[in-house]
């Protein structure tokens, strides 16, 4: 088999152990979908039949390239192969028969905007707050309920659900769920979750289907195990056995999908729930330098909960990751930009900056544009083609000329106002006839004869004068406080700051990068001698720049711009690591040591992301709610092994209009020879007056017995700090002046 000549021998062992349970821990840049692919054409090699294997993936991308993979390895048996994502491949297995379950075999599969549209209805229906039962809120708490296993039935028993509801003001929320439930029932329908949990259901309603693909698929392969959740994990077990001939692959040190619903413990419990299962370790590293790989490893490290392995790159050395603290986080993009152009000899394709936030990609894209260098936004949209950037800007556009009846159509029903689609497709009709604008039709419905009711009349006469309104506003007041008065008093934030959900998070804080970006522009024309600047002429900039946007689309290579979370799976030559602050990255969210825990694999990931060179970034303060705000470096800045830093120097403001900071504090890492003592020490420092000493055994209170691995001094604190390898909690880093210490 020529193709095993092709594997190192850890790959080449994972690979060609087949019977049984396994577990193949692959670190990152290590290989693992090559071991994936090979196992299964090894299976196919030895004789077992395309029709007995089944392998499950999270993207049909993901699967249609293994699949294109193998059959270039082993020849078309792989079209057999049972190959998909969950959801694929519970449908096939479900359809034959699904009159077990009451629905007939051409069931329709609802996707997330077809449920939203189901709740919305009900929610309508029931009379219930539209500003408290958001479509996207609801849908995503059912969605959460059903991936945990829990059913109607269940969730009305379970109290701490119900008390959630409670603290959310959604009282109603469990028959929102049973009638939503109903609804896609009498569809003849299912949802995505819906897929997995019938599938469990089919298994249970007939033992005699259970044992027909038990016996069926004889080998279960999981791509990506860390980013399974409880019902993913049941289905596997469960189709499994009773031979237990399943093999995960994945890296629970690249586990940061939680508010999707998988569950780490799935893959840190493996060997638990199948105590015979062999673990394989993929710890070669072929993506990154050596000095990438050991940064990476030495941040991951302080986390609790992992499987101990240690990824390590046979690769160049390589350059020291470069730390670069800016002054705000205009001047961190123009930072970012500046590198960028200075190395695009390498290709602008070779070049990815992520970010924590969505929102943070607007300071970026402009200081790009600034400079010609193109881009593109990976997973996403440019910010202002956001909806809820144009959602904004539509008020804005529309306060200024009232014939623009796209933006009106966009606004008129965000927030609610009671104004629906038929009582708009009526002015739209009279507008139409009339050739008028729709604004004029709504401020003198009787004028123009509409046909609404008298209630519905005074409805859109309210919402005319709200934008008249606006109108006079706009020639007096300069462009940002209009917009911010715009958007708060038309209820844009009010109903942005309701949404809790994570996508809801992430858009109240790009429309308020919205508001950022016009007081930086005023601020601008103020320092360029400018006294007024109207809401027009930031709309005028704004369309320039979406138009140079789309003038982008044709280039072929473009720098990349993501969170951290879409750039999982990818590698870049180049990559920059913007925002790495307090209450950015971790996440201001992220309260539990678990989340906490999650947050450092976030940063684990987008490190090596990163084939050459590595550039992590913080400023020093931020624009946020109108007015810069103090920022503390990130606290995974400390878990990160100095010696594998090069400091730049701090970066000046960009332009005089950033105001002149009195005291900053310094930056918390020195410049360390790469080739230097580990100690990060240096000797002009201050000594440390303690009477603990590394390898001294000391008791804690809280995290018990341990050994001191050294003692010093923070620099930014000024404070004594003490890291103990404790016996049974790992590596702590605590204050010397309240660790109550005991030696033993």
């Amino acid at each position: 088999m020529e193709f095993l000549d092709q594997l190192n021998a850890s790959q080449r062992e994972a690979v060609t152990y087949t019977e049984g349970a396994s577990l193949i821990v692959a670190g990152a840049g290590s290989g693992k979908t090559r071991v994936l692919t090979y196992r299964i054409a090894y299976l196919l090699q030895q004789g077992v039949p395309a029709s007995r294997i089944m392998a499950l993936t999270f993207t049909n991308k993901a699967a249609r390239e293994m699949k294109e993979r193998i059959t270039k390895l082993v020849g078309s048996d792989a079209r057999y192969l049972a190959m998909g994502t969950f959801h694929s491949i519970c449908t096939r297995l479900i359809r034959p028969y699904a009159d077990l379950l009451g629905y007939t075999r051409d069931f329709t599969i609802y996707d997330t905007t077809d449920s939203k549209s189901v709740i919305k209805t009900i929610c309508k229906e029931r009379g219930l707050d539209e500003k408290i039962y958001k479509s996207g809120a609801v849908q995503a708490r059912i969605s959460m309920a059903k991936n945990s296993g829990v059913g109607v039935r269940e969730y009305v028993m379970n109290q701490q659900l119900l008390r959630e509801d409670r603290e959310q003001r959604m009282y109603d929320f469990p028959t929102v769920y049973e009638l939503y439930e109903a609804r896609l029932k009498a569809a003849n329908a299912m949802d995505f979750d819906d897929l997995l949990i019938n599938m469990l259901r089919l298994m249970d309603v007939s033992p005699e289907v259970q044992q027909k693909y038990q016996q069926q698929f004889q080998y279960i392969l999981v791509d990506e195990y860390q980013d399974t959740n409880y019902i993913q994990f049941l289905l596997v077990k469960r189709l499994a056995e009773p031979q237990n001939n399943i093999c995960v692959v994945g890296d629970d040190a690249q586990s940061i999908y939680s508010f999707r619903g998988a569950d780490i413990r799935n893959i840190l419990n493996f060997q638990r729930v199948y105590p015979q299962a062999k673990l394989f370790k993929l710890e070669r590293n072929y993506r990154s330098t050596q000095t990438i790989v050991n940064a990476a490893n030495s941040l991951i490290h302080k986390n609790i909960h992992q499987i101990e392995k240690t990824v390590y790159s046979e690769k160049e050395e390589g350059q020291p990751l470069n730390l670069q603290p800016y002054m705000d986080d205009r001047t961190e993009a123009l930072g970012v930009a500046t590198k960028i152009q200075r190395m695009k000899f390498k290709g602008y394709d070779s070049f990815a900056v992520l970010y924590r936030t969505n929102a943070q990609s607007r300071v970026i894209e402009g200081e790009l544009r600034k400079l010609n260098i193109p881009y593109r936004i990976y997973g996403g949209t440019s910010f202002y083609q956001r909806k809820e950037i144009k959602d904004a800007l539509g008020y804005l556009r529309l306060a200024i000329n009232g014939r623009d009846n796209e933006a009106l159509l966009r606004i008129v029903g965000f927030p609610g106002r009671g104004i629906g689609e038929t009582t708009m497709k009526k002015v739209s009709a009279c507008a139409i006839e009339h050739h008028a604008a729709y604004l004029d039709v709504m401020r003198r419905p009787s004028e123009f004869a509409l046909d609404v009711s008298a209630a519905t009349q005074k409805k859109l006469q309210a919402f005319a004068a709200l934008i008249d309104n606006y109108h006079e506003q706009s020639e007096t007041m300069d462009a940002f406080a209009f917009a911010e008065n715009v958007l708060r008093t038309s209820g844009v934030l009010t109903a942005l700051a309701m949404d809790r959900t994570q996508e809801g998070i992430d858009r109240a804080q790009n429309v308020q990068e919205l508001l950022n970006a016009i007081h930086e522009f005023v601020d601008q024309r103020v320092n360029e001698g400018i006294d007024y600047t109207p809401i027009t002429d930031f709309l005028s900039e704004v369309s320039l720049q979406t138009d140079q946007d789309e003038n982008l689309t044709d280039t072929t290579e473009r720098v990349t711009l993501m969170t951290v979370h879409a750039a999982k799976g990818l590698e870049f030559p180049v990559v920059f690591i913007v925002g790495l602050e307090e209450n950015l990255f971790p996440s201001q969210f992220a309260v539990k040591p678990s989340e906490i825990e999650e947050e450092r694999r976030l940063l684990y990931v987008a490190i090596t992301r990163a084939m050459e060179q590595c550039h992590l970034s913080f400023a020093r303060q931020r624009f946020r709610n109108g007015s810069f705000t103090f920022a503390s470096y990130s606290r995974f800045l400390n878990d990160i092994d100095r010696r594998f830093f090069a400091l730049s120097k701090p970066a000046a403001p960009s332009t005089p209009s950033i105001p002149k900071i009195q005291s900053v504090p310094n930056i918390p890492i020195n410049p360390i020879n790469p080739s230097a003592p580990k100690s990060p020490i240096s000797n002009a420092q201050a000594p440390i007056l303690s009477s603990f000493r590394a390898d001294d055994r000391v008791a804690h209170r809280v995290f018990g017995n341990g050994t001191v691995v050294r003692v010093y001094r923070d620099e930014v604190t000024e404070n004594d700090k003490i890291e103990i390898n404790f016996d049974t909690q790992g590596v702590k880093t605590l204050l010397l002046t309240h660790a109550k210490l005991e030696k033993l």
